[in-house]
């Protein structure tokens, strides 16, 4: 992806209709949102939309076999399945389609047929035979392959995490509660509007919403990197609890010089020598294998494992964790989405985080804060609300529906307008949190 910009010159209408060969372009560009970028240059693109100028550039294209190499990074849940409605319509009699991808929601979606690669990192890799899809990611989720008789992950992932019922004050009590009041926050053209909420200690709440919607600023509001605007009854500032924060920002962007052993002994020194923090955070994010690297020559999914660190590794009320699946492949993805779930439950803190993996988010989530409006426009950011109903309404917003594997209680996109699509929609179900569903 960063090398594109400097191998396409031109602006992004001028190169699609260079590659117009099935003649498409107009569809493409109002399917993948580009239709407002065609006569902007292709090296201002941000990273999203560089992504989806890439997706439409291979799509215009007639070819015998389409590939896509991690088609859904820098896209939000809406764009990934937006990509993926353009990539299977690629497919026809005498056309095949390869995809690699790591948010294993949008692979199901993707998918006709499933292979696993299994191995150790660097040294040798194994390729499976095909399996139908929900076979293929059970399998790679089971870390066992049956036709094989061969395990090549010690332990199995399963999804069936059951939602707390925070209804009842009685249990309420048990937990310390926080508060934050309704505020607005305006960066030039841009409006967010918060509703006020709460949260308890022990608890993750997942932000979910489009790439523009104003996630980020709110985990900033929180964070106290940024005032709210003034309360326009009262002509005053509107002033959000003081917490204790450890933050770990969508952009990494790494200015140490010199190994990671010594940022982690100059900026956790406490934590990264606790024998809990080692084999709570350290040992499941393989930070040791990197202690001794520089981190400037760390890779993205490298920078990001130490990153992830070094936030839990922050004493803090609140842990902020934007996008914390970005550069990790699918295995990393499932031990980061472990390692935060179970530091935040053990330490008795607070999470909140941004995550546009579906699966992460739903393995992660107690509550989800539900964000819409209109992207880089005016957006709202709704309270806290159940897993349940939270999920339901973002669903809605997106029209697709999700449903529960038996086998280890996966979410898993129903294909669109299938059945069982237009079964869940009819029912107002569009998401089941019930694995009988």
């Amino acid at each position: 992806m960063d090398a594109i910009p400097k191998a396409v010159q031109g602006d992004v209408g001028a190169v699609l209709e260079g590659k117009n060969e099935r003649g498409v372009k107009e569809d493409l560009l109002e399917q993948l949102d580009l239709v407002g970028l065609t006569e902007r240059q292709v090296g201002q693109l941000s990273g999203g939309e560089l992504q989806r100028f890439a997706i439409a550039v291979v799509a215009a294209q007639r070819a015998d076999i389409y590939m896509f190499d991690e088609p859904s990074s820098y896209l939000d849940v809406k764009q990934r399945l937006k990509a993926g409605r353009v990539i299977r319509s690629l497919l026809g009699p005498e056309t095949y389609v390869v995809v690699v991808e790591h948010d294993l929601s949008v692979l199901d979606y993707l998918s006709d047929f499933i292979c696993c690669l299994y191995g150790k990192p660097g040294a040798y890799g194994v390729v499976t035979l095909p399996f139908s899809v929900r076979e293929g990611i059970n399998i790679f989720l089971a870390g066992f392959v049956p036709t094989e008789n061969l395990r090549f992950r010690d332990e199995e992932i399963s999804f069936k995490v059951a939602e707390v019922d925070r209804g009842n004050e009685d249990d309420q009590k048990r937990f310390s509660r926080y508060k934050y009041p309704a505020c607005t926050k305006t960066l030039g053209d841009f409006k967010l509007t918060v509703e006020r909420g709460d949260f308890t200690d022990s608890e993750i709440l997942v932000m979910l919403g489009e790439n523009g919607t104003g996630k980020t600023t709110f985990i900033r509001l929180l964070a106290g990197l940024m005032p709210a605007d003034p309360d326009p009854d009262l002509g005053e500032p509107v002033h959000l609890p003081e917490f204790n924060v450890s933050y770990k920002p969508q952009k990494i962007a790494p200015k140490f010089e010199s190994t990671v052993r010594n940022l982690l002994h100059k900026k956790i020194r406490d934590a990264y020598l606790h024998p809990q923090f080692i084999s709570d955070v350290m040992k499941p994010m393989q930070i040791e294998e990197l202690m001794d690297q520089e981190v400037k020559n760390l890779s993205g999914g490298e920078l990001q494992r130490v990153a992830i660190t070094l936030c839990l590794g922050q004493p803090a009320d609140i842990y902020l964790i934007d996008e914390p699946s970005a550069y990790l492949d699918s295995e990393q993805r499932i031990v980061a989405s472990k390692v935060i779930k179970r530091f935040i439950l053990h330490a008795k803190k607070t999470a909140f985080v941004v995550e546009h993996d579906f699966i992460m988010a739903t393995y992660l989530a107690d509550r989800v804060i539900v964000y819409d409006g209109v992207p880089g426009v005016d957006a709202y950011a709704r309270t806290p609300q159940s897993l349940l109903s939270g999920m339901n309404l973002f669903l809605k917003n997106l029209d697709i529906t999700f449903r529960r594997d038996p086998t280890n209680y996966r979410p898993r996109i129903n294909k669109y307008a299938s059945t069982k699509d237009q079964e869940q929609k009819l029912a107002g179900s569009y998401y089941f949190l019930d694995s009988r569903d």
